[in-house]
């Protein structure tokens, strides 16, 4: 009976995101849509948009500051929604797949810029004319930031780099790459690094950790109820923990953006023990009545 409750438990625990890396703001990165001539392809087959999407999602995974959404379920998303038919995604539409996903923030936007431009002087040596050639290469990307619960851009900015690069002799600027080494060794593939460290540390700035948040899992007849947060989140023996009800979602009616729900203070609970490895707790009921599967759970 104790392995089958304990499976059940686990089942309930892990379907609720919003928890384990509660620490973490929660993102959504999308394609970017492609502005550019579309001369450029990554190794792997896909677009600047795409293939600067996917540097971004690496960037930020590897930084450790974020909890960075699969690509693939915001794709099916979009496509079981029909949205972004024209390529493009929208603040509307980010806000809403967001929250479908159930992340904090949506990142989305254009690439504008993406290639070589070149320019020379001209020059004599010992009677001998020659050439200095001079390569510029130039990234551009517009990117906006929503929180998706409100749907208010957060942040709208317009990131560009160039790096240059002149000699007598330079080789042809190479317009695809046959392996992420080729692409980072490139004047094009520096630029682009230089861009997305830029946008991450923008993210760094501006999203911010969402507030603790758990939910009661079950109520016990013995006075202590389940919340699907533990060590994991920060959670210790002996916190003293809030339990609110929500109520009914507010909508601006001149704007139809969400202003929040109603929450109204039913308890309080201490927890006393730590369950499933930190994915849990278990608390005693300190204050309140009638708490139900599905309350919200805060430190205020």
């Amino acid at each position: 009976m104790k392995r089958v409750l304990s499976a059940f438990f686990l089942v309930l625990l892990t379907g609720y995101v919003a928890v384990a890396l509660a620490q973490k703001p929660r993102i959504a990165v999308f394609d970017f849509e492609d502005k550019t001539d579309h001369s450029f392809y990554w190794w792997h087959g896909k677009g600047v948009g795409a293939g600067m999407s996917d540097m971004l999602v690496t960037a930020l995974v590897k930084s450790g500051k974020f909890r960075v959404f699969e690509r693939d379920k915001i794709n099916q998303i979009l496509r079981e929604q029909d949205f972004g038919a024209s390529g493009a995604v929208t603040q509307e539409t980010a806000a809403k797949i967001g929250k479908l996903l159930g992340v904090q923030y949506a990142l989305f936007g254009a690439v504008t810029e993406f290639g070589y431009k070149q320019g020379g002087v001209g020059g004599r040596i010992k009677g001998i004319g020659i050439g200095v050639k001079k390569y510029d290469a130039v990234v551009a990307v517009d990117v906006r930031l929503v929180d998706v619960n409100t749907g208010e851009i957060i942040f709208s900015e317009t990131v560009r780099k160039e790096k240059s690069k002149k000699g007598l002799r330079l080789d042809t600027p190479k317009l695809s790459f046959r392996n992420q080494n080729d692409f980072d060794n490139s004047l094009v593939g520096k630029a682009t690094r230089e861009a997305i460290d830029e946008i991450v540390e923008m993210l760094v700035k501006h999203a911010k950790p969402a507030e603790f948040r758990a939910k009661i899992v079950k109520v016990d007849e013995d006075g202590t109820v389940i919340i699907n947060a533990g060590s994991e989140a920060g959670v210790k023996i002996g916190d003293v923990l809030y339990v609110y009800r929500e109520g009914e979602e507010l909508i601006d009616p001149d704007t139809g953006l969400s202003l929040g729900k109603e929450v109204k203070k039913i308890g309080t609970i201490k927890v006393t023990e730590d369950l499933f490895n930190g994915k849990a707790s278990r608390a005693e009921i300190i204050q309140g009545t009638g708490f139900q599967r599905g309350d919200l759970v805060k430190r205020k």
